[in-house]
């Protein structure tokens, strides 16, 4: 069980997490159709905008409602209602998501209120769909946004028909913010070949997907469409993977009665196991044969290169989920975690088998990493591994220094195999 601290230190020097609104603007990339609108000032859409835009090195379809000093004060409802009806007309948007910023969360709109009355002035607006999220800057970080907007999506979207009947081969995946497009396209091809229909929600596999037609930037030109969020409802189950979704998978559960598994990793030989047994349950199909080879491939990599690994000393400093995923698989080749940093309080945290971990940021990081023998957190942390001359390995958001973040794959068989790689080369490199 791991002790649990707080960073006494009052001001953030080098900040390791990202704010809510950055988490629930990816969240909704994940949904074709979208345009996210953020209700703030224009700074706070820019730096959103410049964080996903450095590390997916795509056109970020973005829009604000632009408050200024005097819309501040005297009330931000008319610049959302201009901003939803401008966007309505020149984009055509299918669904809109709404997100808060610090500034008038500080204020107090009343946000509900808010879209409840610009609904009863624009009627034609009722075929569209409007996701509100609260997102302040001021506490929270990216995975805590995610997971809000995608709790405020299965809320809101998915409607039960009478003539709608279950599906016995779909099921509904609820992703979290620690997986990239690369293992999502990785996630959908596994349940696929067991004969399962996945909607996975969000669907961030297409934001690989960009083509000249769609490099305007419009809005979100792939992911999970609209009709697939709305058959959720008729999912025979769903899969939850990583802790800030149960939240998304219980709201599912209580609205339609559809019951859930929660896999909190699927990196790592004992990991993918269970989720292969869990589909094959699921599905009453056996483990198809390239999988089953592709587990004997891992299995003699791992006994081949443990070595590299053992008692190697390594310091993370990462979002709660994708923390707990990466610990567990370097635990099971003999890693040691000497440092432990991560952004914001999760129930996963205390089950950590780990000494300790510091809720804090890179300074913190800083001072803790000293003596290890490889970095793992985001591309911010370059500038320190320099310093304490021990090589980095990127993980998280943002990664803007590395051409692949995108594409890189850290589940399933094949998923470990890259990771057992990655890591096992730069212990070979620097001894």
């Amino acid at each position: 069980m791991a002790i649990v601290s707080i960073t006494s230190t009052s001001v953030a020097v080098n900040p390791l997490k990202q704010s809510q609104a950055i988490g629930a603007t990816l969240a909704f990339l994940g949904v074709k159709g979208m345009m996210p609108l953020l209700h703030g000032s224009q700074g706070c859409t820019a730096l959103t905008k410049t964080v996903l835009v450095q590390h997916f090195r795509q056109t970020i379809p973005l829009s604000t409602t632009a408050m200024t000093e005097v819309a501040t004060i005297l009330g931000g409802e008319e610049r959302v209602e201009q901003a939803i009806l401008t966007l309505v007309k020149k984009s055509k948007p299918e669904i809109i998501g709404l997100c808060t910023t610090g500034l008038v969360e500080t204020r107090g709109d009343d946000m509900k209120r808010f879209v409840k009355e610009i609904r009863q002035r624009h009627p034609e607006l009722d075929y569209l769909p409007i996701v509100l999220v609260s997102t302040p800057d001021f506490k929270g970080t990216l995975q805590d946004g995610f997971a809000s907007a995608v709790e405020s999506i299965v809320r809101e979207i998915p409607q039960k028909c009478s003539t709608q009947n279950p599906s016995p081969t779909q099921i509904t995946i609820l992703a979290s913010s620690a997986f990239t497009p690369g293992d999502v396209r990785e996630i959908k091809e596994i349940v696929a070949s067991f004969g399962l229909v996945p909607i996975v929600v969000p669907d961030l596999s297409g934001v690989l997907d960009a083509r000249i037609e769609d490099s305007s930037g419009v809005m979100v030109a792939n992911g999970t469409t609209l009709e697939q969020l709305h058959s959720i409802a008729s999912s025979a189950f769903t899969l939850v993977l990583g802790e800030s979704m149960r939240g998304a998978a219980q709201i599912l559960e209580k609205r339609f009665n559809i019951p859930y598994e929660m896999f909190s990793e699927l990196t790592g030989l004992v990991a993918v196991d269970k989720f292969l047994q869990a589909l094959a349950d699921i599905s009453g199909v056996s483990v198809p044969e390239k999988y089953q080879n592709q587990r004997r491939q891992l299995q003699y990599l791992m006994l081949e290169n443990h070595f590299y690994f053992g008692c190697k000393r390594v310091a993370l400093a990462l979002e709660p989920d994708l923390f707990w995923l990466i610990v567990y698989f370097l635990q099971s080749l003999g890693v040691q975690i000497h440092a432990a940093v991560t952004t914001t309080r999760s129930p996963v945290l205390e089950k950590l088998p780990i000494p300790s971990i510091t809720i804090g940021d890179l300074e913190d990081f800083e001072q803790l990493a000293v003596g290890s023998d490889l970095l793992i957190t985001n591309s911010h942390a370059v500038a320190l591994a320099q310093r304490l001359k021990i090589p980095l390995y990127r993980q998280g958001i943002p990664i803007f220094d590395r051409l692949d973040a995108n594409h890189f794959t850290k589940v399933g068989y094949r998923g470990t195999m890259q990771l057992l790689f990655d890591i096992g080369n730069l212990f070979l490199k620097h001894g």
